[in-house]
């Protein structure tokens, strides 16, 4: 992994930490400006390997020909503007360049800088030059940047990276062919022509599945209910839904030709009985609603179900969590419930981590610890692989 100078390069430390977690033998080579940003005293100590700066020192040679030998792939993140240019010149005047030009190995590009940086036809230049190389760019984000404006230029997040990192080296054939349902996000259930009952749920668990799901060959069908971030959805069929009505219907449409359904939503369980047509008024001292039950989807599928089908549910509880969703897993006629609860500060509605809990109807459990929920994803997914070939 080689590091340079932008102040992303703090977050380089998450990087590897989520890597080194994952099984990954890192070592970190860091350009001399990168140092003003993150001590390779913290990049050694995460990586557990010497962190290398200089091609002499106290009279040895790092060896950067057989560095980027040993790599299975070499991760450049961040990558600046003055790096990348470099690299795109062929320039060799630090240990990172050299490594770089002596990689047998794939190598990936994280870029970091600032938007009027990333758009200048020198940089645009630049990176169709890497990539005719044979280089792989990962996207940048569109946010906050150091200068203080907002725009293109973030590096990708650690989690984004590891995910790919992940993908990449996961057998993308394992489930080709297969048809694979997920719903993500809330249900607004309407109460007058501006207001709804909803929930807190961003729709970040259910995307991350449903793109773990198409990064390993899936034909993934993905119902979403209304969220306010936006997600990555590329290369999946995305049915966007309002309601838990709606939700139901696109389910029952599409479930007959699914080889595997997981139901991350977060549906609402009642609505109002009566949508009032205009804007109620706020001219009383109390409002009273009327709620009916909304058609339960788990169950419905449930009933439904064939034997060759794996169904999937989701139980977010606050008390009694594994007594309810022991029951659910029964009651809804669910292969597998994912359990992850209210009381755990790590998991819950609009965070980016998530703690689970795995049950199955042959009895299996296994508990998993706090992960980023894009390797939550990943763990789900191979948990229902793993049951499928049991």
């Amino acid at each position: 992994m080689g590091v340079t100078g932008s102040i992303a390069a703090y977050k380089s430390i998450l990087l590897i930490r989520l890597l080194v977690k994952e099984g990954a033998d890192v070592k970190v080579v860091m350009t001399p400006a990168a140092k003003d940003f993150v001590t390779p005293l913290t990049l050694s100590t995460l990586s557990k390997n010497e962190v290398l700066t200089d091609i002499f020192k106290n009279d040895s040679w790092a060896n950067h020909v057989m560095l980027g030998r040993w790599a299975d792939i070499m991760l450049v993140a961040p990558v600046s503007c003055n790096t990348l240019a470099k690299m795109a010149t062929g320039l060799c005047d630090s240990l990172l360049l050299s490594v770089y030009l002596s990689a047998t190995c794939p190598v990936v590009l994280a870029p970091a800088m600032d938007e009027d940086m990333w758009t200048h036809k020198a940089t645009r230049h630049n990176m169709e030059v890497l990539q005719s190389h044979g280089n792989i760019l990962l996207p940048v984000e569109n946010g906050e940047l150091a200068s203080g404006l907002s725009g293109e230029g973030r590096m990708a997040e650690p989690e984004t990276i590891v995910r790919w990192l992940t993908g990449y080296f996961t057998d993308r054939s394992a489930l080709s062919g297969r048809k694979v349902l997920v719903t993500a996000g809330p249900t607004y259930e309407q109460i007058d022509p501006v207001r709804f009952i909803g929930n807190y749920s961003s729709g970040k668990m259910g995307v991350a599945i449903a793109n773990e799901f198409k990064d390993r060959g899936a034909d993934v069908t993905l119902v979403l209910g209304p969220t306010q971030a936006p997600l990555p959805l590329d290369g999946l069929s995305v049915v966007r839904i309002h309601n838990a009505e709606e939700m139901l219907n696109a389910c029952t449409a599409a479930f007959d030709t699914m080889d595997i359904a997981v139901m991350a939503a977060a549906v609402a369980d009642y609505r109002p009985a009566a949508v009032a047509d205009q804007k109620i008024k706020k001219n009383k001292e109390t409002l009273t609603l009327e709620l009916q039950k909304t058609t339960d989807i788990l169950k419905s599928l449930g009933s439904k179900k064939r034997k060759e089908q794996v169904l999937v549910g989701f139980a977010l509880e606050t008390n009694n969590e594994r007594e309810n969703a022991m029951s659910k897993l029964k009651q809804k006629n669910a292969d597998i419930i994912v359990l992850n609860s209210l009381r755990d500060e790590a998991a819950g509605f609009g965070k980016d981590t998530n703690r689970i809990t795995v049950f199955n109807k042959r009895g299996g459990e296994k508990a998993f610890e706090v992960k980023p929920k894009e390797l939550v994803a990943k763990d789900i997914v191979d948990y229902i692989i793993e049951y499928q070939n049991a």
